[in-house]
C-alpha cells in the first residue's frame, strides 16, 4: 500500500511551505516503503506495517524526512527500533554501531553504495544514514581529491576510500543529553565528522554521529567499547547534581534541595529574597522550555521576572537557577543586566531582574532584516566588550554569549545578560564541561578542551558578525553541522567585503584556533575605540555640505522585552 496525499493545499501564490514539508515526507515514506516491499523485507510483511511506518515519520520532525537518504531504506527501520527500545528505562540509551563509507561521484554528490540488490558491491561498507549533507560531500571531495574514476570498479586504483562508524543513539529526550552524548564520544577518542539530532513528539530523542578516530573496522569492538563508556558514566554521573566547583575551595556551592527552599550561600549583607507577594505580573513576553518571562513590577519598579515552569524542575535544573543567583547577585556594571532579586522557595523559583525596554539585539535584527551602520554596531559592540571585560576581570565565564542574551534598555545601553550557563573560573583557570549553543561555541568548547575566559572572545567575534549581516551563523547548516565544520575544518562565517579593516582584523583575531592568540576584552575595546576614531575623521572628511550617511544611528525605544529568555536557540536553561 502506498499511501495517497488526500489534503488538500490552499495555492494562492505556490504550495505553503508546510504544504511542501508534508509533501516531502509523504515522498521519502512512500519511496522508503516501496523499497522495503520490493525487497520483501520480513518487518514489511508485518500486518499494520504501513501505518506503523507512518506513525515513525509522524513521531520525527519534517527535518527527519527530508534528511534522511530514503535509498537506505533499512536505516530507517534501525531508527525506529532504536525509538521502540528507548521507551525501556533499562534498555536506555539504546544504540547502534555500524562501519559507513564515503563514497565521492564526479558531480560531488554520494553514489548509492549498497541497494538492496546490488552483489557487485557487497563489500563496500554502506553509506551514512544522512549521507548527502555538505560536511560528509567535502570530506569526500578532499579524500579524494584529483582521482579519476575507473570504468570497471568505478573507482580509480589510488583512491583513499574513508571508513567511518555511524552510531546512533535512542533515549529519553532531556537537557543536555547532546552534551553527555558528544562528551562520551569524545573520552573514547572519537572524531565527529557529522550529526543529526531529532526530538520526538513524545519526548525520545534520537541523535546519529559519523565519526573516525577508531582504529578497528570491527564494530564490535566499538560497541563494547560504547556500552564500557555508558557504564562508567552511570556509575559517575555525567555532572554532579549537588555540587559544582565555583573556584577555590572556600567558594564551592554545595545546592542542598530541601522541600521548602534552595540553599544559596550568601554573606550576610546582601538581601536578595524576595516576597512573591510583591511582585505583580503585567504579561508574558517570552517562553522557553524551561521557563517562562514576564514584564511585572515589585514595589512600584518595572522588573522582568523569569519563573522555572514547576513541571520541568528537577535537580540539574535547580542547579542552574541557584548557580545564576550566586553569580548574579554580586554584578553591578552599567552594560550587565541589573539583579535584583529571587524567590528561592520551590516550585515558585524566579529571577528578577531590571526590565529591557528594547528586548534583545537578536530580535531587534530580525525584526529590522538588515544591519547596524558602523557607528551603531561599533557603540553596541563596546557596550558588549564593557560589559564582558567586567565579568573577566571578576572571574566569570559567560559561556553562553550571542545576540540573544544580548540586551537593550530605554536609554540605548546595551547589556549582558542571561547567566544560567555562567560558571565563576577555576583555581585551574580552566574548564572542561561543554555548555552555551554550537553556532556562538568556540572550538575548544566543542572539543571538551580545557578552555577558560578566552572562549567568550570568540563567540563575542560571532556576535559582531551577527550585527554585521543581521544573519544567523551558518544558516545554512544545523548547529551540529556548524560545529563539526569549526573543529575538523576551521570554519568561520564568511566575512562581508565591505567590512572596515580594521573590524575584519579584530574578528579574525577573535576566531583565531588558539585562545592564547585571542585578545582580552580590555584590547577589544581599545580597538573598537580606535576604530571609532579612525572613522570618525574618514566621514569628517568626506563631509561636504551635508551628512555622509555614517552619522550616529540611535537604537530602538520602547520595544517589548526583557531579560534573558528571548530569541535564539539553546538559551540559559535549554
Amino acid at each position: 500500500m502506498v499511501m495517497e496525499d488526500n489534503e488538500s493545499c490552499s495555492r494562492r501564490e505556490g504550495e505553503s511551505s508546510k504544504s511542501r514539508h508534508r509533501r516531502k515526507k509523504l515522498e521519502v515514506y512512500n519511496e522508503v516503503l516501496r523499497r522495503l516491499k520490493e525487497a520483501d523485507h520480513p518487518e514489511s510483511r508485518e500486518p499494520g506495517f504501513d501505518d506503523q511506518l507512518w506513525a515513525h515519520f509522524n513521531r520525527l520532525p519534517t527535518r527527519y524526512a527530508i534528511d534522511v537518504n530514503s535509498e537506505r531504506a533499512e536505516d530507517v527501520l534501525t531508527h525506529k527500533k532504536l525509538l521502540h527500545l528507548a521507551r525501556v528505562p533499562a534498555n536506555r540509551p539504546a544504540f547502534e554501531v555500524r562501519l559507513v563509507q564515503i563514497v565521492p561521484v564526479p558531480d560531488g554528490n554520494f553514489e548509492d553504495s549498497v541497494h538492496l540488490h546490488s552483489p557487485r558491491k557487497e563489500s563496500i561498507p554502506p553509506p551514512p544514514s544522512f549521507g548527502s549533507s555538505p560536511n560528509l560531500e567535502a570530506l569526500a571531495l578532499e579524500a579524494n581529491k584529483s582521482e579519476a574514476l575507473d570504468e570497471d570498479s568505478g573507482l580509480s586504483s589510488t583512491t583513499k576510500l574513508r571508513p567511518m562508524h555511524e552510531i546512533t543513539f535512542s533515549t529519553a529526550d532531556k537537557p543536555k543529553l547532546l552534551n553527555q552524548l558528544t562528551s562520551l564520544l569524545a573520552e573514547l577518542g572519537l572524531n565527529i565528522q557529522e550529526a543529526h539530532a531529532f526530538s520526538t513528539v513524545d519526548g525520545y530523542s534520537l541523535e546519529v554521529f559519523v565519526v573516525d578516530g577508531w582504529p578497528f573496522e570491527e564494530v564490535e569492538q566499538l560497541r563494547y567499547a560504547i556500552e564500557k563508556e555508558i557504564l562508567k558514566a552511570e556509575k559517575t554521573p555525567w555532572s554532579n547534581p549537588y555540587s559544582f566547583p565555583l573556584g577555590n575551595e572556600q567558594d564551592q556551592i554545595k545546592i542542598k534541595c530541601e522541600p521548602d527552599h534552595l540553599a544559596i550561600p550568601h554573606d550576610g549583607t546582601d538581601v536578595w529574597e524576595i516576597n512573591p507577594q510583591n511582585l505583580k505580573f503585567e504579561g508574558k513576553v517570552a517562553s522557553g522550555s524551561y521557563g517562562d518571562l514576564y514584564k511585572g513590577t515589585y514595589c512600584s519598579q518595572e522588573v522582568a521576572i523569569k519563573i522555572l515552569k514547576a513541571e520541568r524542575l528537577n535537580t540539574e535544573l535547580q542547579k542552574e537557577f541557584a548557580q545564576e543567583v550566586y553569580i548574579m547577585r554580586k554584578i553591578r556594571h552599567r552594560n550587565v543586566v541589573q539583579f535584583i532579586g529571587a524567590c528561592t522557595r520551590p516550585p515558585n523559583l524566579c529571577i528578577v531582574t531590571e526590565f529591557m525596554s528594547g528586548g534583545s539585539v537578536y530580535d531587534y535584527l530580525r525584526e529590522k532584516k538588515g544591519t547596524f551602520t558602523l557607528p551603531a554596531l561599533l557603540k553596541v559592540a563596546i557596550d558588549v566588550s564593557k560589559g564582558m571585560n567586567y565579568l573577566h576581570q571578576n572571574n566569570i565565564v559567560h559561556r553562553d554569549l550571542k545576540s540573544a542574551n544580548l540586551l537593550m534598555d530605554e536609554n540605548e545601553v546595551v547589556k549582558v545578560g542571561d547567566f544560567g550557563v555562567a560558571r565563576v573560573k577555576a583555581q585551574t583557570g580552566v574548564m572542561t564541561a561543554e555548555t552555551g549553543t554550537y553556532r556562538w561555541m568556540a572550538p575548544e568548547v566543542i572539543e571538551h578542551k580545557s578552555y577558560d575566559h578566552k572562549a567568550d572572545v570568540f563567540s563575542f567575534g560571532v556576535v559582531i558578525w551577527e550585527l554585521l549581516t543581521g544573519k544567523l551563523p551558518y544558516d545554512n547548516m544545523t548547529p551540529l553541522q556548524a560545529a563539526v565544520g569549526v573543529v575538523q575544518k576551521g570554519l568561520r562565517p564568511s566575512i562581508p567585503k565591505n567590512t572596515h579593516p580594521q573590524l575584519s582584523e579584530l574578528l579574525e583575531k577573535c576566531w583565531q584556533q588558539d585562545p592564547t592568540l585571542r585578545p582580552d576584552f580590555s584590547e577589544i575595546t581599545e580597538i573598537l575605540q580606535k576604530i571609532i576614531s579612525s572613522s570618525n575623521r574618514e566621514a569628517q572628511a568626506q563631509v561636504v555640505g551635508g551628512g555622509s550617511g555614517h552619522g550616529h544611528e540611535r537604537l530602538p525605544k520602547k520595544r517589548l522585552g526583557g531579560g534573558g529568555f528571548v530569541g535564539g536557540e539553546g538559551g540559559g536553561y535549554h
